[in-house]
């Protein structure tokens, strides 16, 4: 007998990066003694990294279980169709003590000839930045394959990047083939496609702890540059309270922005699940009767068969997401 679906958190899939540092720790309190926590795998279903059931009476089962069983009362009709047991999305918070590398991501037709999944497109919504940090995001030219292995070549890539300062509530959406970096100093939440595939182009010739370099993928990166995308890239979207704010809708997913400062009912009309992350301050969401509780840095998942959904809260700010 099938057990009734309700408000699902999952245990974050916690990930040691070279270029990670303490704020998943510190200020989302993300349990690890590692000091380099550079991601947190929120909702995935990566092959290798599936999340598990933290809480209710679920608990235990893997998201990729909860998929066979409830198929679309989980994630929704047309998504059942065309994703069957795959769930489309991965969702993260990442700290960048360090520059991340430079890297972009391949479509969806490349990625499945080389690597047999989905594209990786993504956004970004910045939670925290210390000052003068910076993402960078495209190039600062016209640009085309020749330049840029000129400069690529001559160790001169950041001449011919895009920096952008960043503060809290930018937002920027990522396309594939569109080159870009987490700057050093930004606390962000990520939403994409599920998928881990990504070509680094550049790592700043920094070295790991045995000495070693991390490999570089520049073959299969130039033909996955989009050198000819308009510097659409950063979201532009309104703050009113208490209702969704749209932030990004492409063909993968819908980003809503939500500040919620009392009791709000909102019915969930997409034939979708809804992920809320919570960005900031602290809410109750209740649905099916059954309420969890999120603080800044956690995340839920409703149902797609939960069509009525409550959020209980004086300050806190989502981010809305569906399929």
């Amino acid at each position: 007998m099938k057990k009734t679906l309700y408000p699902i958190k999952f245990t974050p899939i916690l990930k040691a990066k070279i270029w990670g540092g303490e704020k998943l720790k510190n200020l989302l309190r993300k349990q690890s003694s590692a000091s380099n926590i550079g991601e947190s795998w929120e909702i995935s279903d990566v092959e290798g990294d599936t999340s598990i059931v933290a809480n209710g009476d679920l608990k235990g089962q893997s998201l990729k279980q909860l998929l066979n069983t409830y198929k679309s009362d989980l994630i929704g009709y047309k998504n059942y169709e065309k994703f069957g047991n795959t769930f489309p999305l991965l969702i993260k918070f990442i700290d960048a003590k360090e520059d991340l590398s430079i890297q972009l991501h391949p479509n969806d037709a490349l990625a499945a000839k080389r690597h047999n999944t989905f594209g990786k497109t993504e956004m970004w919504y910045v939670m925290q930045a210390d000052p003068n940090s910076k993402l960078i995001v495209g190039f600062n030219q016209k640009m085309n394959s020749e330049t840029y292995l000129k400069h690529l070549n001559a160790k001169t890539l950041t001449e011919i990047l895009n920096f952008d300062t960043v503060k809290t509530g930018d937002g920027y959406f990522i396309d594939v083939g569109r080159v870009h970096a987490i700057g050093a100093g930004v606390l962000l939440a990520e939403i994409q496609q599920t998928s881990d595939i990504t070509y680094r182009v550049y790592d700043w010739d920094r070295v790991d702890e045995t000495g070693n370099k991390r490999e570089l993928h520049n073959d299969l990166a130039i033909d996955a540059f989009n050198f000819n995308m308009p510097d659409d890239f950063r979201l532009d979207y309104t703050k009113t309270e208490n209702t969704a704010n749209t932030m990004i809708s492409c063909r993968y997913f819908t980003t809503n922005y939500l500040k919620i400062t009392k009791a709000i009912t909102k019915t969930n009309t997409h034939d979708s699940f809804l992920i809320y992350m919570c960005v900031d301050g602290e809410i109750t969401i209740t649905a099916n009767g059954l309420s969890s509780k999120l603080q800044s840095g956690e995340t839920v998942l409703i149902p797609a068969a939960l069509k009525t959904v409550e959020l209980q809260s004086d300050n806190a700010t989502l981010l809305e997401v569906y399929v």
